[in-house]
């Protein structure tokens, strides 16, 4: 199978890139050849300590992999080991396609970012706003996070077997939307929220007559290369690389459905895709001067910057402040400026975080949502998920600059 980028992408080893890198690179190569060893034998450790059963783990910079690392395994079942083609499903991630997808729109002059949403989804008019009307919520509030509806897409039950993973329709939104109230004052402060990131894909479909999955394909997957990426459903090719999930609590481990479909909420949370094409995209939001043409084409880098850009704080503590973007999040981790986003469901993990001074980022993904349950209940995945964000930001990112 060819690379997505030549030479870029594909399996690499770390001695490989460090014999033929930058002399600024090369000449920190024995301490950063150390820390990425470090770094290996900590993530596995944390791996086998918290229960997971498969994870992948790959860092770039400058479109080239910097080290990458597979684990454990990817369908128990069938005895099939994690590789470098094995498919994880992103989840959340999915959203900043989305807005891409939007600012792709608002820069052919489709829409604005302060257009009301009533504007494309008049349907919305039945929502209950106590704030005052309805038709005050814009396309950048759904975009910040700020809007004001509530965080879970299903407003109550939807947890039984028989019972779809997500709503299928968008007739079923819209039944719920009687019984959907704005939470706040739209744009006065930061809450998660499903339910808006699926009414801009809903725009999505309707200024551009394409359904989601197939206008992203079009429009971001196809230029950047990213040609085994998908929504939903796995294709009958890709079976194969597709991995399981699986939920373990107090050591107990429990299979979960396997390549579900997401329904009227895919432009939340549907993708699905291997760390190569994941990679792709990071080298996308970093920006590559070799592919410059092709990454403008898909959005310009005035406008990725824009999406980047502080809008509201969402929390603050000793050594880390994080800040709402446009559908990005921006952290600065002991003073180093990180952009990325995580993505949690039906029991993947991940996350990836890009820094734009070291031209440097790294994904991460696990097919295991592991806890632990009683009063002190810990998310152990997410745990170790925020273990591996400080390891790297302050023993690895640095030997970058």
């Amino acid at each position: 199978m060819r690379s997505p980028l030549p030479g870029a992408f594909g399996p690499l080893v770390v001695s490989t890139l460090l014999a033929c890198g930058t002399p600024a690179l090369t000449a920190q190569a024995p301490s950063l050849e150390k820390a990425l060893a470090e770094f290996k034998t900590f993530y596995e450790t944390g791996l086998r300590q918290n229960g997971i059963v498969g994870s992948s783990v790959m860092i770039v910079r400058n479109g080239r992999v910097v080290m990458q690392d597979v684990h454990g395994s990817a369908n128990l079942e069938k005895r099939q080991p994690v590789d470098e083609r094995t498919i994880y499903h992103w989840a959340s991630i999915t959203k900043t396609f989305t807005s891409i997808a939007i600012m792709q729109l608002r820069d052919r002059g489709r829409l604005t970012l302060d257009d009301p949403i009533v504007k494309y989804l008049p349907e919305l008019r039945a929502v209950h706003d106590p704030f005052g009307d309805v038709s005050e919520i814009t396309l950048r509030h759904l975009m910040t996070h700020s809007a004001g509806f509530r965080s879970a897409t299903w407003p109550w039950g939807g947890d039984r077997p028989w019972q779809p993973h997500e709503p299928t329709r968008w007739e079923q939104i819209v039944a719920m939307l009687p019984y959907t109230e704005v939470l706040f004052k739209p744009g006065s402060k930061y809450s998660y929220s499903n339910p808006g990131i699926i009414f801009l894909g809903r725009v999505i479909e309707i200024l551009t007559g394409d359904d989601y999955e197939v206008y992203v394909d079009k429009n971001i997957f196809k230029p950047l290369e990213m040609y085994r990426s998908y929504f939903d459903r796995t294709p009958y090719h890709l079976l194969q690389d597709r991995s399981a999930s699986y939920f373990v609590t107090d050591g107990k481990r429990t299979p979960a459905r396997f390549d579900v479909d997401t329904g009227i909420t895919v432009s939340n949370g549907g993708l699905n895709a291997p760390l190569g094409d994941m990679a792709e995209y990071l080298d996308f939001l970093i920006g590559n001067p070799s592919r410059q043409a092709a990454h403008d084409g898909v959005l310009k880098r005035a406008s990725l910057e824009e999406m980047f850009q502080p809008r509201l704080d969402i929390s603050s503590e000793p050594g880390r402040k994080v800040a709402m973007g446009l559908t990005f999040w921006i952290e600065d981790e002991g003073g180093v400026r990180l952009i990325g986003h995580s993505g949690g469901q039906n029991g993947f993990i991940s996350h990836f975080y890009v820094n734009l001074d070291s031209r440097a980022g790294y994904l991460v993904a696990f097919n295991t949502q592991a806890e632990t349950s009683g009063s002190e209940r810990r998310q152990l995945t997410r745990l170790l998920d925020a273990d591996i964000r400080r390891f790297l930001v302050t023993r690895v990112f640095p030997l970058f600059q």
